[in-house]
């Protein structure tokens, strides 16, 4: 219990340190940014923005069209994300911020109906928007996670083939990776967490084999209703 303790604290920590350190000044999502667009680049759903930012450029994406260099606009609410690959830009960027609220006017943020939504949920949103940006079919004999997910209890204990893009990635906690994946598809979820032994990149497509066990419990408080164990790619 006390390692397990210690391997998610030292996570955190590492975690909050690489955010501090890319960006000390936006380290508050709330904080409402002013930015100066120094390059455009659309991409399905989203563009992808290099702003300036004061002192400091970086990347952000938001669900808008149309945008030019050296225009203003205005931000906030927004999650990091790093080692985020763009299928449709074949590009990966080290770090870029998902915007879930942006304006072109400086008191427009009030007003704005968050980016790529209905809902004034930022999680939801980020969430729906890239569950909208992957679409990947099950691999042969594999499983969707909605039908993982719909029918937990008839694939219990049991091996499943499923096949889908890394969104995040927790690696060497308890010997192994924590990855998680997406296909498009979801019932009350729509990200399914395995553990493993291999190395993976943020971003892949990959097929995996592995076991599923439910309400599995690692101490600490971390239960998983569903996980996907010692999986293993496959071709």
């Amino acid at each position: 219990m006390k390692n397990i303790l210690i391997a998610f604290s030292l996570l955190t920590l590492i975690s909050c340190g690489k955010k501090d350190k890319d960006y000390r000044s936006i380290a508050n999502p709330n904080e409402p940014r002013e930015v100066i667009v120094q390059k455009s680049e659309p991409a399905g759903s989203y563009t992808y923005l290099s702003v300036q930012d004061g002192d400091e450029s970086y990347w952000i994406a938001v669900a808008g069209k149309g945008f030019e260099k050296g225009e203003t606009i205005y931000f906030k609410s927004f999650v990091e994300m790093n080692d985020f690959k763009s299928k449709e830009l074949d590009r990966t960027f080290e770090s870029i911020l998902f915007v879930d609220q942006f304006s072109r006017e400086p008191d427009g943020l009030d007003k704005a109906v968050p980016s790529g939504a209905e809902t004034s949920n930022p999680r939801k949103n980020r969430m729906d928007a890239l569950i909208d940006s992957i679409k990947i079919a099950p691999a042969p004999g594999g499983i969707s996670i909605a039908e993982l997910y719909g029918n937990a209890e008839k694939y219990k204990d049991k091996e499943v083939v499923v096949r889908g893009q890394i969104i995040k990635i927790n690696r060497d906690i308890m010997d192994r990776n924590w990855v998680h994946i997406m296909d498009g598809t979801r019932v009350d979820r729509s990200d399914l967490t395995f553990t493993t032994t291999e190395d993976f990149q943020m971003g892949d497509t990959i097929t995996i084999r592995g076991k599923v066990a439910l309400d599995k419990d690692f101490g600490a408080g971390y239960v998983y209703p569903l996980i996907v164990e010692e999986a293993e790619q496959i071709q």
